[in-house]
């Protein structure tokens, strides 16, 4: 007497689909009458073989130590009936959460906060406070983010903002970010902006010096109070944001789009970055200033822009080059 295999069923998830090597499987059985002995099962089918008595396309038969096809009409009408009773528990769940949740919700809601003390802006220390109170914002954020970020941020702080960012987006808000260009010069800032705008992120690029700024929902901005960015003001005035929306408003309308700094698009050299400044009618030492370069490298660029556009002064030189944009 063969011993019969030892093929012990088990449940996969509602509404599982045999894989390749189990239709085959299936259609071997079918093409020999529907019907195969245990003892007759290679190794190497097993796996499949469990895949179909787990499915239900196979049956044990032990009184005749056999496997036998069931038709997949049945299996099917089976499985149909079970995916939508879990479709339908699935639904009262998703009915009941809220419920289930609103203790949580209501403390969440009541959870102490910053009091108003100076005439619409809280001031909060620490970078650990500052970042827990910026995440309590995102999480509550319903419309659309607005952000300044000049300088360097470090890969951590990247990290979890892209997952703040990233599930911000996914709720269906907007996130429009100005940054410098350094700010982009690092591989964890582009692989994060890369995936932001991925998910429909906005970015531009200032090359000029800006505040740090965010904006959630236009009712609620944030701020730098000093210059380590150690303590942040969380303003919630009207006409604060106000002013302060416009300004954002202002640089992003100068910023260009974050293409060349992503390696989309050739990105200016130092020379088209100084006579750029120079058009919007900034001195040489202005122009140094905003570049982190000295004066002297500067008005060596100046020297080669003024023979390359043939003029005598600097004004002549801006005016020229002003000229030549507006040409664009």
């Amino acid at each position: 007497m063969t011993a019969e295999p030892a093929v012990t069923p088990h449940h996969g998830p509602v509404g599982e689909e045999p894989d390749e090597a189990a239709r085959q499987l299936y259609l071997a059985i079918i093409a020999e009458g529907g019907r195969v002995p245990t003892g007759e099962v290679a190794d190497a089918d097993r796996g499949a073989l469990r895949q179909l008595i787990d499915i239900g396309l196979l049956m044990v038969n032990r009184m005749d130590r056999c496997y036998t096809a069931v038709s997949p009409r049945s299996v099917s009408d089976r499985l149909g009936a079970e995916l939508r009773s879990e479709a339908t528990r699935l639904l009262v769940r998703a009915e009941n959460l809220p419920g289930a949740l609103d203790g949580l919700t209501r403390a969440y809601d009541a959870m102490p906060r910053p009091t108003d003390r100076a005439g619409g802006a809280v001031h909060v220390e620490g970078h650990v406070h500052i970042r827990q109170r910026i995440s309590q914002l995102v999480s509550d954020c319903r419309s659309e983010v607005l952000t300044a970020q000049p300088g360097h941020r470090p890969a951590d702080t990247l990290q979890v903002a892209l997952l703040q960012d990233v599930q911000l987006l996914q709720r269906g808000c907007s996130l429009r970010t100005i940054y410098q260009p350094v700010a982009l010069a690092d591989p964890p800032a582009l692989a994060y902006a890369e995936e932001v705008i991925r998910h429909g992120s906005l970015i531009r690029v200032l090359d000029e010096p800006f505040q740090r700024l965010i904006v959630f929902d236009r009712s609620v901005a944030v701020i730098s109070a000093n210059d380590d960015n150690s303590t942040a003001a969380f303003i919630t005035d009207p006409a604060t944001i106000t002013y302060l929306v416009g300004t954002f408003e202002r640089d992003w309308a100068r910023a260009d789009t974050a293409g060349a700094a992503l390696g989309q698009a050739p990105a200016r050299t130092i020379p088209d970055r100084v006579g750029r400044l120079l058009a919007r009618g900034l001195t040489q030492r202005a122009v140094a200033t905003r570049l982190g370069l000295s004066e002297r490298t500067v008005a060596a660029h100046i020297s080669r822009l003024r023979d390359r556009y043939g003029a005598q002064t600097l004004f002549q030189l801006g005016w020229l080059m002003r000229g030549a944009r507006d040409d664009r």
